[in-house]
């Protein structure tokens, strides 16, 4: 479902509170190794972002509400994503204006009718809007907290959020000696984090499902929107 959202309609609303029983708890941790604390909203940066929030949100149960720029052609692709999360459970909406986008997701978070808002920007926001944001998430509760996350291109950026994450596919570079490649293999990296310093892993998803494994800390490149090849905007490949 795709909206042209300058708010939140009473029609999403409904779609939204008869969606999947929302989760209660206070982390989203779709390996021990990651969890990310609810009430709070949290940035992913890096080339396989979409693919990050794609993964927490199959770690949760019910709606997901998905907000990106309206000027932008690339959508998730429902075939790649199943894998990790349902495809039925996500609702798409699209705002003219990154300020739209920063409207929305932080009434979103303060309806708690979706446990999870994905929000796509261009730039990282100011202090600000991330303040508001935390204060939604906060006042949200509808049997459990909501988890908003904050998607930003490069290296992200954006101040006072709860935490950073960079995520980018696995390259050889990164994979060990004797290891193939794997299609649905990730170098995930914690950029900052209240009471948890930096730290990476190598995640990689098989027959037994999602598993973490300790790696080597790597420079994190700058990195823009995307390429023609829509490597930022690309789900979880199968």
């Amino acid at each position: 479902m795709t909206t042209q959202a300058g708010i939140l309609s009473a029609a999403l609303r409904a779609r939204l509170s008869r969606a999947l029983p929302q989760a209660a708890g206070s982390t989203v941790a779709p390996v021990p190794e990651v969890a990310l604390a609810r009430g709070r909203v949290h940035e992913l940066c890096g080339l396989a972002r979409c693919s990050l929030a794609v993964l927490l949100a199959g770690a949760m149960a019910g709606p997901v509400l998905w907000i990106a720029p309206g000027w932008r052609a690339e959508r998730l692709h429902a075939a790649g994503m199943a894998r990790f999360a349902a495809p039925e459970r996500f609702v798409f909406a699209d705002c003219g204006r990154v300020e739209d986008i920063l409207w929305c997701a932080e009434e979103a978070l303060r309806s708690g009718a979706a446990p999870l808002v994905v929000a796509e920007l261009p730039v990282p926001p100011k202090l600000t809007p991330v303040r508001r944001l935390h204060l939604a998430a906060a006042a949200g509760g509808r049997g459990g907290l909501p988890l908003g996350l904050l998607l930003t291109p490069g290296s992200g950026g954006a101040p006072g959020v709860e935490s950073r994450w960079h995520m980018a596919p696995e390259t050889s570079s990164d994979t060990p000696a004797g290891r193939p490649v794997g299609r649905s293999a990730w170098t995930l990296q914690r950029l900052r984090a209240r009471g948890a310093g930096p730290a990476a892993w190598r995640l990689h998803h098989g027959p037994a499902g999602l598993a973490a494994e300790p790696a080597a800390s790597a420079g994190v490149a700058e990195c823009g929107w995307g390429g023609a090849n829509g490597q930022t905007r690309a789900a979880p490949s199968a």
